[in-house]
Order: structure tokens, then sequence, then C-alpha cells
């Protein structure tokens, strides 16, 4: 198994089917076989596991697990961790905000790097259509906090696609803590600590409808990295 995509879902019964699809087809020409989709559907009130199923109908290589309670994305990300088989594994959102050929560029360009993240912050990257001002500021002020708190070079934390080889998804998998919108920090700086090697990747990124990060969100995350850095400094890390 070269590669395992996991993608998280949450209530997306509207637009996760469009992705599979898209998905399944593009990377079945580049891999035949060789590849692998691990769909979590999380604490959904909706159609999504249904529609999922559905999908992963006579496909040997999707695999739906649903969890019906809350776990966050980070959750069904470490879910998704510990099923995946492939000698590279990297998760995706559910809303196509990056499109299999934009992931697919992720996979090509890891070499022999740990691992390797999207960016929208990076020269060569792109986000269509441009951003609301307020997006753009919360987002630009949430990326200085994390730099400075974790003492990251990378310019986007946050973006939803990252591959890593199978050593490094498992270990991540045993010691993450972090599993809400924290997750992908906590992951890079277990990374970091690891002093594994992570390659930041520009990315056509579109800003798609219907996000369920909120403001509330937001601030949470705030005080929740600034208790997990605690933690950590009081480990001695």
């Amino acid at each position: 198994m070269d590669l395992s995509i996991i993608f998280p879902a949450y209530n997306e019964e509207k637009r996760i089917i469009s992705t599979l699809r898209d998905y399944y087809t593009f990377f079945k020409k580049q891999f035949k076989g060789s590849f692998e989709f691990i769909i979590i559907p999380n604490n959904c009130s909706d159609k999504t596991f249904e529609i999922v199923k559905k999908f992963s109908i006579k496909k040997k290589n999707v695999f739906v697990y649903n969890i019906p309670f809350y776990v966050g994305k980070g959750g069904a990300i470490i879910r998704g961790f510990e099923l995946a088989k492939g000698k590279l594994i990297g998760f995706v959102d559910s809303d196509e905000s990056i499109s299999p050929e934009n992931f697919y560029k992720l996979y090509k360009n890891i070499g022999e790097f740990d691992g390797i993240i999207a960016s929208r912050k990076i020269r060569g990257a792109k986000i269509l259509p441009k951003r609301k001002i307020e997006k753009r500021v919360s987002s630009f002020l949430f990326n200085i906090f994390v730099r400075i708190l974790f003492g990251f070079k990378f310019k986007d934390t946050q973006c939803g696609a990252k591959i890593f080889k199978k050593d490094v998804a498992k270990f991540i998998s045993k010691k993450i803590t972090q599993k809400g919108w924290e997750f992908d920090v906590d992951l890079l700086y277990l990374c970091k600590k690891r002093k594994y090697k992570l390659k930041e990747f520009p990315i056509l990124w579109k800003d798609c409808f219907g996000s369920h990060l909120t403001i509330f969100n937001g601030v949470k995350s705030v005080f929740s990295l600034i208790k997990y850095k605690l933690h950590c400094y009081l480990k001695g890390w």
C-alpha cells in the first residue's frame, strides 16, 4: 500500500460525495490498487455516514469507520492513522478545498522528508476566491500567535492537508493529546520535539462554503494552546 488518505467528516452530507468521487477517480488512475481511503464520520447528525457507506460498496480500498460521538477533527484523524496501512499516510478536508491534483503534488514532493504540509501562506500558494478581510486578519493573528508560542517557522499550521511517513503517523497517533482545532499545532510540535524533518509546500486552496470553524472555536483554541504549551513546559519540553 503506497498511500492512505484519511477524510475526517462532520456533517458533510452536502459536499463529501463530490470530493470522494473526484479523489477516487484521480487516484485510481495514479495508483490503480495501491492506495486506500479511510473515511471517518464523527458525531454526525445528518446523513454523512449513510452517504459514504453507500459510496464504499464494492470498493475494496475504501473503508468507513463511523464514530457516533464527539472526538473532534483530531480524534477522527488519529483513528485514521491507527487504521492506515500505507507507506505514506495523509489527511485532507472533506470539502475539496484542496483538489486531488494538488494533494497529489504533496505526495510527489515529500522526497526524503518525514512529512509535508500544505500551505496557503508561502510563495507560490493561491487562495480562490480572495478571502474576506476579517478572515485574513484573524488567520494572520492566529498564525503569529502560534509561531511565537511554539517557535515554528511554518507560516500555515492549519491548512487541511498533510502527509507523513508511516512511522511518523503511528508515533503521532500514540502521543498526541489535542483533538479539536488545536490538533494541527500539537501534531507539528510533536514532530519538532522528535526532530522530524517537515516540508511546507505551496498549495492552491479554494475557500469553500459551510466552514465549521467559528470565532468561538478560534478563541477556545487560543486558550487551549496556552494551556497545552504550559503543560509541555512543566514536562520539560
